[in-house]
């Protein structure tokens, strides 16, 4: 959500912060904009719409700098419109990009107000141009004005300031927000994300909350939240350049669902060498912490909740532990009963998801020290606040819509599950075997999954002018109901809501006519003749059923009823395997309804608000 990028070198940054926003561009934005110091002062540029608008602007305008800030711009406060856009200028003197939430700003502007100054947006951002302009005007440095200012801002914010005064330099801050430092050759950089800085850079320091930093192209100084000045480890990122291109495919979505073979592959691969579900997966603090737990707590959020959701089944039926999930922005508000034995267990893609890291800090303000990050980007904010974590190796993920991190999610949770169960002497050794086992067929199957996409371009053409469907599961597969039909209605628009399949006569049925196309998740389990009962249902009513099944399942093809079937039923991982072909499913109805796939409307990738 929103994305920041800045630069200062010797030469000009303009191509660097164009490039930097367009590879910002899958967070999710509606407006973009530039700003840089030359012998002019301070010249921006900003457009409504995509950066390539903004791009041919600063080429119209010869736009160039050796400092430089850009962002771009998922609007929350204020509509979508140029005078919204970042960056935000005071007085001619003072230019602030800012990610995240001021939740002060009201009471900031009616003072500022008072104080002289005009607002020209809508945005929560202008108070902080004009409060650093403030305290500018008084005689301090802009160093000393950014960190004066964010002391009297609440709130979660990345900023980035640049000053007339101070040609050289650019000021940057973080308060609950993703920001990062990129170390070049004789430059230097900032970003909300690392694919901003990678074609300049692979050495990134991550910043920590309450850090501001003094960014000029000779170095950079960072002070952590007790203003003391700090070393901050530098990583070398592993993120390949080759990761964030298209390549052969049309979309990022389509491409990053075909690389789910690899991605499972990559995030198995520890459990498959060392052939054990061991404690030393999650790191060497693991086997104390889970020698403590008594139960488990998922909080997440969107994608990342179905799979919490999935998970609940595993734990509670392998490793016989009471387990609960809990939407992250509501746990928080809400009182709840401690317990100081429960692993909590928090997933997210970035790592940055705000709902989820003050989730997080909510459960170790009431005594919750035991604490599990499942997420796919290294360093990120998450992982840090966590005891313990387990990486997935889903690689860069750019659509907004989940894939490949929601499916190496559950290969993660799914390998908590074991090891928990191991380290309870839940499980035996021949059922680790078969565990392990199916975890090394997996790739395959996936692969074999995705070898259905002919078919199901075909149903896809049938969903081209619904308005509306439903989808059905049950047991551990109605997760992955709910997630087929978050992903239908993100990316297609069409409204979709998922039940389980037992609850058809209890309401949802009342909805169902030859115009409410029906996906069913239906594999060979024991809840299989359960499922064909609640088809019934449905057929008797005259809705169409779209019946994903495994090959063993024994459906027939009729009149309103099609049929897809998946490879054989791979037993406890079905539900990764039944969650490509709805993938599938959905991308082929956007691909027809001409929706912008990897970017819908009003979504972000990374959800760094409230």
């Amino acid at each position: 959500m929103c994305g920041i990028v800045g630069a200062a070198s010797s030469r000009s940054v303009v191509p660097n912060l164009i490039e930097g926003l367009s590879r910002l561009e899958y967070r999710g934005y509606d407006s973009a904009g530039v700003a840089v110091l030359n012998k002019n002062g301070i010249e921006r540029v900003r457009a409504v719409g995509r950066v390539s608008e903004m791009r041919e602007r600063a080429k119209d305008a010869n736009l160039t700098g050796a400092v430089g800030i850009g962002h771009t711009r998922w609007a929350t406060h204020g509509g979508v419109t140029e005078s919204n856009a970042h960056p935000h200028i005071s007085k001619g003197e003072i230019a602030v990009v800012h990610n995240g939430i001021i939740e002060n700003h009201d009471e900031q502007r009616d003072r500022l107000v008072d104080l002289g100054y005009e607002f020209t947006s809508q945005t929560d951002t202008e108070v902080i141009a004009h409060l650093i302009h403030y305290h500018h005007a008084q005689g301090h440095n802009l160093l000393a004005s950014v960190k004066q200012a964010v002391k009297e801002l609440t709130g979660a914010f990345a900023i980035s300031v640049l000053s007339v005064k101070e040609k050289d330099t650019m000021i940057t801050a973080r308060q609950g927000c993703p920001l990062l430092v990129g170390l070049g050759n004789g430059e230097n950089f900032i970003a909300s994300d690392v694919s901003a800085v990678l074609a300049a850079t692979r050495k990134v320091i991550y910043l920590e909350d309450g850090d501001v930093a003094e960014v000029k192209a000779s170095g950079v100084t960072i002070w952590d939240k007790a203003d003391t000045e700090i070393k901050r480890e530098i990583h070398v990122s592993d993120v390949s350049l080759a990761s964030l291109e298209l390549g052969p495919y049309a979309h990022f979505m389509q491409k990053e669902i075909h690389e789910q073979p690899r991605a499972l592959t990559d995030t198995i691969e520890a459990v498959i060498d060392d052939a054990s579900f061991s404690t030393a997966l999650f790191g060497p603090e693991a086997a104390a912490v889970f020698e403590q737990v008594d139960s488990v707590l998922i909080l997440a959020a969107g994608t990342s909740y179905y799979a919490g959701l999935t998970a609940k089944y595993w734990l509670e039926s392998i490793a016989g532990l009471p387990t609960s999930v809990e939407i992250a922005s509501e746990y928080r508000y809400r009182a709840s009963v401690p317990n100081p034995n429960q692993l909590v267990v928090t997933i997210s893609q970035s790592g940055e998801t705000l709902d989820t890291m003050e989730a997080l800090k909510h459960a170790q303000s009431l005594g919750q020290a035991l604490t599990l990050s499942i997420c796919n980007v290294q360093e990120s904010a998450l992982p840090r606040a966590s005891k313990i974590v387990l990486y997935t190796r889903a690689g860069a993920e750019i659509g907004v819509a989940s894939t490949k991190a929601f499916t190496t999610q559950l290969v993660a949770l799914f390998t908590l599950a074991a090891t928990l169960a191991k380290q309870r002497g839940k499980m035996s050794e021949a059922k680790e075997e078969e565990y392990l086992d199916a975890l090394r067929h997996l790739p395959v199957s996936v692969q074999f999954a995705l070898n259905l996409e002919p078919q199901i371009m075909k149903w896809a053409k049938r969903f081209g002018d619904k308005e509306h469907a439903l989808f059905l599961g049950r047991g551990v597969h109605y997760p992955i109901a709910m997630e087929g039909a978050l992903k239908l209605k993100e990316i297609s628009y069409i409204h979709a809501e998922a039940y389980p399949a037992g609850e058809l006569k209890h309401g949802p049925l009342a909805l169902v006519d030859s115009n409410m196309p029906v996906v069913v998740i239906a594999p060979n389990d024991e809840l299989l003749e359960k499922v064909k009962s609640n088809m019934q249902e449905v057929s008797a009513r005259g809705g169409e059923l779209f019946v994903f099944a495994d090959d063993d399942s024994h459906f027939t093809e009729s009149e309103g009823v099609h049929v897809i079937r998946t490879p054989r039923h791979v037993g406890v991982l079905s539900p990764i395997l039944h969650t490509i072909p709805v993938q599938l499913l959905s991308y082929h109805v956007a691909l027809l309804k001409g929706t912008d796939v990897d970017k819908p409307r009003n979504l972000a990738k990374s959800v760094t608000v409230e």
